[in-house]
């Protein structure tokens, strides 16, 4: 089947676990500009407090979503990207914590994005106004505040998720009770940027991107080549090279001819595992998201406009736990080490060990479980 022009979750589909919420007003944005109106798509596990004191706010990174915990479904088009961490007897033990977990603003599950309707009705398209991490946070305070929750017992992230906790953690030290961050850093660095970069302009280059607005194309009118080569990019930068030696090695993939190959051409196993991880994401993502999140992940510097990042991690007194994946060739441990050293909340740089690379923050549930724990439980 075609993919569709969006992958994104678009008004009609079925809500699922979501719920939404938005202010009434505009949100000023760190541009100076504002978004004159947006929504949050949100899920939630657990019963929140009567003092509403057990609230953990929990952050996806690029292409997750509210979707934490639970399996695919109506609505869902994967299960829960932490499942193991959430539920009774889990980490996220629901028998005691709230546990929140919202689609981000920019985002395409739920949450006012390129997709949405802008105020002309259509699709924001190119239009959607330039965002960074602090509007993000921006947004989630409102729906903090929504909920009645004043400070969260706990803020938790990685990669994206962990440049929005840190954000939490330095614009809002008073509603951060406890920060867990992973595989991240205090500011995106050059390379970062780069990576980032190459990955637009691949989505930029697909003539079906249309200048982004695409939206109103019939299935398979849609930026899906451009996305697809983006996740490529991103893939390879995910996972470590001694993974995908280890998986792959030279081993070519029998009885596979995709279109657009000459016969007899080698085909090898990692090409078919890249276009495996493309094709799936582009039957769930927004190319117009991808691109305005990793614009915003390009924007992050904790230290901008607050005497740098020492001075900006030196306001986040809460406890907090550091962590970093040995293997993480994206966003290394030097850059951990960074925010370690420099919250003064934290004791030192926590290792997960992991063979995935920046993956592992997110397949080495049981060793990011433990540091869960240990988090809640100094909080």
């Amino acid at each position: 089947m075609l993919p569709p022009a969006s992958g994104g979750w678009r008004e009609g589909d079925p809500a699922g676990g979501r719920r939404w919420t938005g202010p009434a007003g505009p949100l000023p944005l760190e541009s100076g500009g504002t978004l004159p109106g947006f929504r949050l798509a949100y899920e939630t596990w657990g019963r929140l407090a009567p003092d509403a004191s057990n609230a953990v706010l929990v952050l996806h990174a690029l292409t997750g979503d509210s979707h934490l915990a639970g399996p695919a479904g109506p609505g869902h088009p994967t299960p829960g990207w932490w499942d193991a961490l959430v539920g009774p007897g889990r980490p996220l033990d629901t028998r005691r914590w709230f546990v929140v977990a919202p689609n981000v603003l920019g985002g395409c599950q739920g949450s006012t994005g390129p997709a949405s309707p802008g105020p002309d009705g259509r699709p924001w398209g190119p239009g959607f106004p330039a965002l960074t991490p602090r509007d993000q946070v921006a947004a989630e305070a409102h729906l903090a505040d929504t909920l009645g929750v004043s400070r969260w017992a706990a803020v938790i992230g990685g990669s994206m998720g962990g440049m929005r906790a840190l954000e939490w953690a330095v614009g809002h030290p008073e509603r951060t009770g406890a920060l867990l961050v992973l595989a991240c850093p205090a500011a995106s660095s050059a390379e970062q940027i780069a990576w980032t970069s190459v990955q637009a302009a691949a989505i930029r280059a697909d003539p079906n991107w249309r200048g982004g607005r695409y939206h109103d194309a019939g299935p398979g009118g849609g930026p899906h080549r451009g996305l697809g080569l983006a996740r490529r990019i991103a893939h390879v930068t995910y996972r470590s090279e001694q993974e995908l030696a280890t998986r792959f090695h030279r081993r070519e993939q029998p009885r596979e001819q995709p279109a657009g190959t000459a016969d007899g051409e080698v085909r090898f196993a990692v090409e078919s595992y890249l276009d495996h991880h493309a094709d799936k994401l582009v039957r769930r993502f927004d190319a117009g998201s991808y691109v305005a999140l990793g614009e915003a992940m390009n924007a992050h510097d904790v230290g901008r406009g607050r005497g740098g990042v020492r001075a900006a991690l030196a306001r986040a007194h809460m406890p907090a736990i550091v962590a970093g994946v040995d293997s993480d060739r994206l966003y290394p441990l030097h850059q951990q080490e960074e925010l370690a050293a420099g919250l003064p909340g934290a004791d030192r740089l926590r290792i997960i060990h992991s063979a995935a690379g920046h993956d592992g923050f997110l397949t080495e549930t049981e060793q990011v479980g433990a540091l869960v724990t240990e988090l809640l439980a100094r909080g």
